[in-house]
Protein backbone atom coordinates (compact mmCIF):
# COMPACT_ATOMS: atom_id res chain seq x y z
CA UNK A 1 0.00 0.00 0.00
CA UNK A 2 1.53 3.49 -0.77
CA UNK A 3 1.14 5.79 1.83
CA UNK A 4 1.95 9.69 1.67
CA UNK A 5 4.34 11.22 0.13
CA UNK A 6 4.51 8.79 -2.19
CA UNK A 7 4.09 9.90 -5.77
CA UNK A 8 2.36 6.39 -6.73
CA UNK A 9 -0.19 7.12 -3.94
CA UNK A 10 -3.69 7.93 -4.39
CA UNK A 11 -3.19 11.06 -2.57
CA UNK A 12 -0.22 12.00 -5.14
CA UNK A 13 -3.47 11.13 -7.99
CA UNK A 14 -5.93 13.39 -6.42
CA UNK A 15 -3.22 16.37 -6.51
CA UNK A 16 -2.62 15.87 -10.10
CA UNK A 17 -6.45 15.89 -10.96
CA UNK A 18 -6.58 18.60 -8.90
CA UNK A 19 -4.04 20.97 -10.21
CA UNK A 20 -5.96 20.57 -13.85
CA UNK A 21 -8.85 22.28 -12.32
CA UNK A 22 -8.41 24.18 -9.57
CA UNK A 23 -5.51 27.26 -8.13
CA UNK A 24 -2.77 25.10 -6.63
CA UNK A 25 -4.40 21.95 -6.61
CA UNK A 26 -6.97 22.32 -3.47
CA UNK A 27 -9.40 24.70 -2.19
CA UNK A 28 -8.33 25.28 1.51
CA UNK A 29 -4.85 26.03 2.31
CA UNK A 30 -4.35 25.32 5.63
CA UNK A 31 -4.73 21.64 5.38
CA UNK A 32 -1.69 21.97 2.78
CA UNK A 33 1.50 19.79 2.69
CA UNK A 34 4.71 19.47 1.06
CA UNK A 35 4.87 18.13 -1.57
CA UNK A 36 0.70 17.39 -1.87
CA UNK A 37 -1.61 16.66 0.77
CA UNK A 38 -3.42 13.67 1.96
CA UNK A 39 -6.61 12.59 1.01
CA UNK A 40 -9.30 12.08 3.31
CA UNK A 41 -11.27 9.10 2.47
CA UNK A 42 -13.99 8.92 5.76
CA UNK A 43 -13.90 9.63 9.05
CA UNK A 44 -14.53 7.51 12.18
CA UNK A 45 -15.38 8.97 15.65
CA UNK A 46 -11.32 10.21 16.19
CA UNK A 47 -9.90 9.43 13.59
CA UNK A 48 -9.33 9.58 9.75
CA UNK A 49 -8.85 7.60 6.72
CA UNK A 50 -7.10 8.76 3.78
CA UNK A 51 -7.88 8.07 -0.01
CA UNK A 52 -4.33 4.88 0.61
CA UNK A 53 -6.18 3.02 3.87
CA UNK A 54 -3.70 5.22 5.89
CA UNK A 55 -5.86 5.70 9.41
CA UNK A 56 -4.66 8.87 11.72
CA UNK A 57 -5.53 10.45 15.01
CA UNK A 58 -7.53 13.69 13.84
CA UNK A 59 -6.14 16.75 15.97
CA UNK A 60 -7.95 19.28 13.73
CA UNK A 61 -11.62 18.46 13.49
CA UNK A 62 -12.02 20.46 10.44
CA UNK A 63 -10.94 23.02 12.92
CA UNK A 64 -12.76 22.75 15.50
CA UNK A 65 -15.95 22.17 13.87
CA UNK A 66 -16.49 18.19 14.71
CA UNK A 67 -16.11 18.47 18.87
CA UNK A 68 -17.59 14.73 19.02
CA UNK A 69 -15.36 13.82 15.84
CA UNK A 70 -16.54 12.27 12.54
CA UNK A 71 -19.81 10.79 11.82
CA UNK A 72 -21.04 10.95 15.09
CA UNK A 73 -23.83 8.17 15.23
CA UNK A 74 -26.83 10.77 16.59
CA UNK A 75 -26.01 13.19 13.94
CA UNK A 76 -26.00 10.52 11.14
CA UNK A 77 -29.13 9.51 12.04
CA UNK A 78 -30.98 12.72 13.03
CA UNK A 79 -29.41 13.95 9.64
CA UNK A 80 -30.58 11.09 7.30
CA UNK A 81 -34.47 11.50 8.73
CA UNK A 82 -33.84 14.96 7.73
CA UNK A 83 -32.48 14.72 4.49
CA UNK A 84 -36.04 12.44 3.28
CA UNK A 85 -37.84 15.39 4.01
CA UNK A 86 -36.04 17.78 2.03
CA UNK A 87 -32.79 19.31 2.75
CA UNK A 88 -33.69 23.75 2.13
CA UNK A 89 -36.81 25.50 1.73
CA UNK A 90 -38.22 28.74 1.15
CA UNK A 91 -39.88 28.62 4.31
CA UNK A 92 -38.66 28.53 7.80
CA UNK A 93 -38.58 25.33 9.66
CA UNK A 94 -39.35 24.26 13.37
CA UNK A 95 -35.58 23.12 13.19
CA UNK A 96 -34.39 26.48 13.18
CA UNK A 97 -36.36 27.56 15.72
CA UNK A 98 -35.41 24.75 18.01
CA UNK A 99 -31.82 24.79 17.38
CA UNK A 100 -32.17 28.74 18.57
CA UNK A 101 -34.13 28.38 21.48
CA UNK A 102 -30.83 25.47 22.41
CA UNK A 103 -28.26 27.80 22.39
CA UNK A 104 -30.35 31.08 23.67
CA UNK A 105 -30.44 28.78 26.46
CA UNK A 106 -26.91 28.37 27.12
CA UNK A 107 -25.80 31.83 28.40
CA UNK A 108 -27.69 34.58 29.45
CA UNK A 109 -26.44 36.74 26.55
CA UNK A 110 -27.48 35.02 23.24
CA UNK A 111 -31.62 35.89 23.63
CA UNK A 112 -32.03 36.32 20.37
CA UNK A 113 -29.93 34.33 17.49
CA UNK A 114 -29.66 34.95 13.90
CA UNK A 115 -28.51 32.22 11.12
CA UNK A 116 -26.11 32.38 8.67
CA UNK A 117 -23.81 30.01 6.85
CA UNK A 118 -19.93 30.64 8.06
CA UNK A 119 -18.35 32.27 11.02
CA UNK A 120 -16.78 34.50 8.51
CA UNK A 121 -20.46 35.83 7.77
CA UNK A 122 -21.12 35.92 11.45
CA UNK A 123 -18.52 38.76 12.12
CA UNK A 124 -19.44 40.20 8.91
CA UNK A 125 -22.97 40.30 10.03
CA UNK A 126 -21.90 41.27 13.66
CA UNK A 127 -19.70 44.59 12.61
CA UNK A 128 -22.29 45.76 9.83
CA UNK A 129 -25.23 45.39 12.47
CA UNK A 130 -22.64 47.26 14.90
CA UNK A 131 -22.39 50.26 12.16
CA UNK A 132 -26.37 50.25 11.70
CA UNK A 133 -27.09 50.86 15.26
CA UNK A 134 -24.58 53.22 15.67
CA UNK A 135 -24.05 55.35 12.42
CA UNK A 136 -20.58 54.71 13.28
CA UNK A 137 -17.77 54.11 10.00
CA UNK A 138 -14.99 52.29 12.65
CA UNK A 139 -14.44 49.09 14.24
CA UNK A 140 -11.52 48.24 16.97
CA UNK A 141 -9.74 44.46 16.85
CA UNK A 142 -6.86 43.18 18.17
CA UNK A 143 -3.70 43.08 16.53
CA UNK A 144 -2.55 39.04 15.07
CA UNK A 145 -6.08 38.17 15.85
CA UNK A 146 -8.33 36.14 13.34
CA UNK A 147 -11.87 36.64 12.47
CA UNK A 148 -13.16 35.14 8.98
CA UNK A 149 -12.40 36.18 5.24
CA UNK A 150 -14.18 39.84 5.20
CA UNK A 151 -11.88 42.48 4.10
CA UNK A 152 -12.34 44.39 7.24
CA UNK A 153 -11.79 41.29 10.10
CA UNK A 154 -8.73 40.60 8.31
CA UNK A 155 -6.73 43.44 9.03
CA UNK A 156 -3.85 42.75 10.75
CA UNK A 157 -4.00 39.22 11.13
CA UNK A 158 -0.12 38.45 10.17
CA UNK A 159 1.25 41.86 10.49
CA UNK A 160 5.34 40.93 11.08
CA UNK A 161 8.01 42.94 12.82
CA UNK A 162 9.19 44.65 9.03
CA UNK A 163 5.73 46.89 8.84
CA UNK A 164 3.89 46.44 12.37
CA UNK A 165 5.50 49.56 13.80
CA UNK A 166 6.30 50.48 17.39
CA UNK A 167 2.12 50.52 18.10
CA UNK A 168 -0.25 48.52 15.88
CA UNK A 169 -1.33 49.74 12.82
CA UNK A 170 -3.80 48.48 10.78
CA UNK A 171 -2.18 46.19 7.61
CA UNK A 172 -4.05 44.69 4.95
CA UNK A 173 -3.84 41.04 4.38
CA UNK A 174 -4.22 40.95 1.12
CA UNK A 175 -3.36 42.68 -2.15
CA UNK A 176 -5.55 45.38 -3.17
CA UNK A 177 -7.39 46.05 -0.26
CA UNK A 178 -9.04 49.28 -0.05
CA UNK A 179 -7.00 52.21 1.96
CA UNK A 180 -10.69 52.84 3.41
CA UNK A 181 -11.15 49.39 4.61
CA UNK A 182 -7.80 50.23 6.49
CA UNK A 183 -8.42 53.55 7.43
CA UNK A 184 -11.51 52.28 9.18
CA UNK A 185 -9.97 49.16 11.50
CA UNK A 186 -8.02 49.88 14.11
CA UNK A 187 -6.04 47.99 15.65
CA UNK A 188 -4.94 47.44 19.46
CA UNK A 189 -2.65 45.63 21.02
CA UNK A 190 -4.17 42.11 23.10
CA UNK A 191 -3.97 42.57 26.67
CA UNK A 192 -2.42 45.39 26.66
CA UNK A 193 -5.12 47.26 29.05
CA UNK A 194 -3.63 50.96 28.99
CA UNK A 195 -2.44 51.22 25.15
CA UNK A 196 -5.63 49.67 23.83
CA UNK A 197 -7.50 51.84 25.87
CA UNK A 198 -5.76 55.35 25.04
CA UNK A 199 -6.50 54.24 21.33
CA UNK A 200 -9.70 53.37 21.58
CA UNK A 201 -10.52 56.77 23.55
CA UNK A 202 -8.35 58.59 21.30
CA UNK A 203 -11.21 57.47 18.17
CA UNK A 204 -14.12 57.08 20.28
CA UNK A 205 -16.49 59.25 18.14
CA UNK A 206 -16.48 57.13 14.98
CA UNK A 207 -16.10 53.57 16.57
CA UNK A 208 -19.55 51.45 15.47
CA UNK A 209 -17.58 48.09 18.02
CA UNK A 210 -14.64 46.36 19.49
CA UNK A 211 -14.73 42.63 18.46
CA UNK A 212 -12.96 40.63 20.52
CA UNK A 213 -11.55 37.08 20.86
CA UNK A 214 -10.84 36.16 24.55
CA UNK A 215 -8.42 33.28 23.68
CA UNK A 216 -7.26 34.02 19.96
CA UNK A 217 -5.77 30.73 18.18
CA UNK A 218 -2.73 32.52 16.41
CA UNK A 219 -1.40 33.24 20.18
CA UNK A 220 -1.79 29.64 21.30
CA UNK A 221 -5.08 30.80 23.10
CA UNK A 222 -4.14 32.50 25.47
CA UNK A 223 -6.72 33.97 27.69
CA UNK A 224 -7.57 37.76 27.58
CA UNK A 225 -6.62 38.70 31.29
CA UNK A 226 -9.51 39.84 33.70
CA UNK A 227 -8.29 43.70 33.32
CA UNK A 228 -8.51 43.79 29.34
CA UNK A 229 -11.55 41.95 29.59
CA UNK A 230 -13.47 44.91 31.74
CA UNK A 231 -11.37 47.59 30.28
CA UNK A 232 -12.92 46.51 27.06
CA UNK A 233 -16.90 46.33 28.70
CA UNK A 234 -16.26 49.76 30.20
CA UNK A 235 -14.92 51.54 27.42
CA UNK A 236 -17.22 50.27 25.26
CA UNK A 237 -20.39 51.41 27.26
CA UNK A 238 -19.02 54.44 27.91
CA UNK A 239 -18.16 55.60 23.94
CA UNK A 240 -21.57 54.14 22.93
CA UNK A 241 -19.67 51.24 20.50
CA UNK A 242 -20.77 47.33 20.59
CA UNK A 243 -19.10 45.06 22.17
CA UNK A 244 -18.80 42.04 19.87
CA UNK A 245 -17.09 38.25 21.53
CA UNK A 246 -15.74 36.29 18.60
CA UNK A 247 -16.84 32.64 19.82
CA UNK A 248 -16.53 30.68 16.83
CA UNK A 249 -13.84 28.62 18.29
CA UNK A 250 -14.11 29.28 21.82
CA UNK A 251 -17.93 28.38 22.32
CA UNK A 252 -16.48 24.71 23.24
CA UNK A 253 -14.59 25.11 26.19
CA UNK A 254 -17.78 25.55 28.44
CA UNK A 255 -21.61 24.73 27.95
CA UNK A 256 -22.35 28.57 27.66
CA UNK A 257 -19.08 29.21 26.03
CA UNK A 258 -16.19 31.38 26.97
CA UNK A 259 -18.41 34.00 28.28
CA UNK A 260 -19.79 31.95 30.86
CA UNK A 261 -16.91 30.47 31.96
CA UNK A 262 -15.10 34.29 32.24
CA UNK A 263 -17.68 36.16 33.23
CA UNK A 264 -17.95 38.40 29.79
CA UNK A 265 -20.81 40.46 28.98
CA UNK A 266 -21.05 40.50 25.25
CA UNK A 267 -23.53 42.96 23.61
CA UNK A 268 -23.39 40.96 20.62
CA UNK A 269 -21.67 36.80 20.35
CA UNK A 270 -20.83 35.22 17.12
CA UNK A 271 -20.63 31.42 16.70
CA UNK A 272 -20.01 28.98 14.28
CA UNK A 273 -18.06 25.21 14.30
CA UNK A 274 -19.80 23.16 16.75
CA UNK A 275 -23.44 24.83 16.30
CA UNK A 276 -23.43 23.35 13.07
CA UNK A 277 -23.11 19.67 13.86
CA UNK A 278 -20.70 19.21 11.24
CA UNK A 279 -22.41 21.37 8.32
CA UNK A 280 -21.74 24.75 7.14
CA UNK A 281 -22.88 27.16 10.14
CA UNK A 282 -22.63 30.92 11.63
CA UNK A 283 -25.15 32.82 13.71
CA UNK A 284 -24.87 35.87 15.85
CA UNK A 285 -26.64 36.11 19.05
CA UNK A 286 -27.18 39.29 21.53
CA UNK A 287 -29.43 40.86 23.19
CA UNK A 288 -32.74 41.71 22.30
CA UNK A 289 -32.51 45.40 22.09
CA UNK A 290 -29.39 44.55 20.16
CA UNK A 291 -30.62 42.18 17.98
CA UNK A 292 -34.06 43.99 17.07
CA UNK A 293 -31.34 45.47 14.51
CA UNK A 294 -32.42 42.41 12.43
CA UNK A 295 -36.08 42.80 13.07
CA UNK A 296 -38.45 43.63 9.85
CA UNK A 297 -41.46 43.84 11.59
CA UNK A 298 -41.74 47.56 11.78
CA UNK A 299 -40.70 47.81 7.75
CA UNK A 300 -36.94 47.67 6.43
CA UNK A 301 -34.93 46.56 9.03
CA UNK A 302 -31.97 48.92 9.93
CA UNK A 303 -29.90 45.81 8.65
CA UNK A 304 -31.80 42.98 6.10
CA UNK A 305 -29.39 40.06 6.61
CA UNK A 306 -30.82 36.96 4.91
CA UNK A 307 -29.01 33.59 2.60
CA UNK A 308 -30.32 31.00 0.43
CA UNK A 309 -28.89 28.21 3.09
CA UNK A 310 -28.99 30.34 6.00
CA UNK A 311 -30.83 28.13 9.04
CA UNK A 312 -31.16 25.29 6.36
CA UNK A 313 -32.90 22.24 8.45
CA UNK A 314 -30.53 19.81 7.82
CA UNK A 315 -27.79 21.86 9.74
CA UNK A 316 -29.94 22.96 12.31
CA UNK A 317 -30.76 19.06 12.50
CA UNK A 318 -27.29 18.33 13.38
CA UNK A 319 -26.70 21.43 15.08
CA UNK A 320 -28.95 20.61 18.16
CA UNK A 321 -28.11 16.90 18.11
CA UNK A 322 -24.41 18.31 18.63
CA UNK A 323 -25.21 20.55 21.55
CA UNK A 324 -28.08 18.28 22.97
CA UNK A 325 -25.04 15.42 23.35
CA UNK A 326 -22.65 18.23 24.35
CA UNK A 327 -22.78 18.76 28.34
CA UNK A 328 -20.73 20.43 31.10
CA UNK A 329 -19.80 16.88 32.15
CA UNK A 330 -18.17 16.38 28.35
CA UNK A 331 -16.93 19.62 28.47
CA UNK A 332 -15.07 18.85 31.76
CA UNK A 333 -13.99 15.66 30.81
CA UNK A 334 -12.52 17.25 27.68
CA UNK A 335 -10.36 19.70 29.92
CA UNK A 336 -8.69 17.02 31.54
CA UNK A 337 -7.51 15.15 28.46
CA UNK A 338 -6.60 18.70 27.27
CA UNK A 339 -4.08 19.13 30.14
CA UNK A 340 -3.05 15.78 30.48
CA UNK A 341 -2.04 16.60 26.39
CA UNK A 342 -0.25 19.62 27.19
CA UNK A 343 1.69 18.00 30.39
CA UNK A 344 3.12 15.19 29.12
CA UNK A 345 4.29 16.88 26.06
CA UNK A 346 5.87 19.82 27.99
CA UNK A 347 7.66 16.88 29.90
CA UNK A 348 8.91 15.44 26.49
CA UNK A 349 10.32 19.00 25.35
CA UNK A 350 11.75 19.80 28.68
CA UNK A 351 13.26 16.03 28.62
CA UNK A 352 14.55 16.25 24.82
CA UNK A 353 15.89 19.26 24.67
CA UNK A 354 12.90 20.48 22.07
CA UNK A 355 13.39 24.44 21.90
CA UNK A 356 9.32 24.57 22.23
CA UNK A 357 6.31 25.22 24.05
CA UNK A 358 2.97 23.93 23.82
CA UNK A 359 0.02 26.32 25.59
CA UNK A 360 -3.51 26.26 25.43
CA UNK A 361 -6.79 25.40 27.36
CA UNK A 362 -9.89 23.24 27.95
CA UNK A 363 -9.58 21.04 24.46
CA UNK A 364 -7.75 23.72 22.75
CA UNK A 365 -3.89 23.71 22.18
CA UNK A 366 -0.82 24.73 20.01
CA UNK A 367 2.77 23.86 19.83
CA UNK A 368 5.14 26.73 19.18
CA UNK A 369 8.43 26.18 17.79
CA UNK A 370 10.04 29.07 20.63
CA UNK A 371 9.64 29.05 24.38
CA UNK A 372 9.08 32.81 24.52
CA UNK A 373 6.26 33.77 27.44
CA UNK A 374 3.10 34.57 25.45
CA UNK A 375 1.24 37.42 26.25
CA UNK A 376 0.05 39.10 23.15
CA UNK A 377 0.79 38.32 19.11
CA UNK A 378 3.81 39.83 19.34
CA UNK A 379 5.34 37.63 21.78
CA UNK A 380 3.94 34.59 20.19
CA UNK A 381 5.06 35.86 16.81
CA UNK A 382 6.94 32.75 15.50
CA UNK A 383 9.78 33.92 13.04
CA UNK A 384 10.62 31.91 10.41
CA UNK A 385 12.69 29.52 11.60
CA UNK A 386 10.34 28.88 14.54
CA UNK A 387 7.26 28.59 11.97
CA UNK A 388 9.56 26.57 9.46
CA UNK A 389 10.60 23.75 12.88
CA UNK A 390 6.64 23.57 13.62
CA UNK A 391 5.67 22.76 9.98
CA UNK A 392 8.98 19.60 10.47
CA UNK A 393 6.66 18.37 12.87
CA UNK A 394 3.40 18.76 11.51
CA UNK A 395 5.07 16.10 8.56
CA UNK A 396 6.96 14.04 11.16
CA UNK A 397 3.34 13.51 12.46
CA UNK A 398 1.69 12.14 9.67
CA UNK A 399 4.54 9.45 9.31
CA UNK A 400 3.51 8.40 13.05
CA UNK A 401 -0.47 8.98 12.60
CA UNK A 402 -1.46 12.56 13.80
CA UNK A 403 -3.14 15.57 11.66
CA UNK A 404 -2.10 18.74 13.35
CA UNK A 405 -2.70 22.21 11.38
CA UNK A 406 0.76 23.54 10.09
CA UNK A 407 1.04 26.07 12.30
CA UNK A 408 0.95 23.49 15.43
CA UNK A 409 -2.99 23.69 16.23
CA UNK A 410 -4.70 21.00 17.52
CA UNK A 411 -8.50 20.58 19.42
CA UNK A 412 -9.77 17.33 20.74
CA UNK A 413 -12.56 15.40 20.39
CA UNK A 414 -15.49 13.67 22.58
CA UNK A 415 -14.64 9.91 20.93
CA UNK A 416 -10.99 10.85 22.21
CA UNK A 417 -9.67 9.23 25.76
CA UNK A 418 -6.54 8.88 27.36
CA UNK A 419 -5.22 6.25 25.39
CA UNK A 420 -5.19 8.92 22.21
CA UNK A 421 -3.35 11.83 24.18
CA UNK A 422 -0.72 9.58 25.42
CA UNK A 423 -0.30 8.33 22.18
CA UNK A 424 0.27 11.62 20.56
CA UNK A 425 2.67 12.49 23.55
CA UNK A 426 4.32 9.25 22.67
CA UNK A 427 5.01 10.49 18.99
CA UNK A 428 6.05 13.77 19.87
CA UNK A 429 8.78 11.75 22.36
CA UNK A 430 9.77 10.19 19.83
CA UNK A 431 10.12 12.73 17.24
CA UNK A 432 11.90 15.14 19.03
CA UNK A 433 14.43 12.67 20.77
CA UNK A 434 15.70 11.67 17.15
CA UNK A 435 15.59 15.60 16.37
CA UNK A 436 14.14 17.46 13.60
Amino acid sequence: MADWPDPNSNSAKLYQRGLKVMPGGITRIMPWLKPFPVYAARGEGAYVVDVDGRRRLDLLNNFASLIHGHAFPPVVEAVQRRVALGTAFTLPTECEVALAETIAARAPALEWVRFCNSGSEAVMSAIKAARALTGRPKMVKCEGTYHGLYDYAEVSIDSTPENWGNEPRSVAYSRGVPKGVTDDVIVVPFNDVETAERIIRANRADIACVILDAAPSYMGFVQATPAFLAMIRRVTREIGALFILDEVITFRVHRGGIQTRLGIEPDMTTLAKIIGGGFPVGAVAGRQDVMKVYDHRPGKPPLPWSGTFTANPVTMTAGKVTLDSLDQAAIDRLDGLGDRLRAGATAVFRRNGFPGQILGFASLFMIFGHGRPVTDYRSAYSHPPEAQLIEKLQTALVHEGYHLARNGMGVLSTPMGEAEVDGFVAALDRITARGL
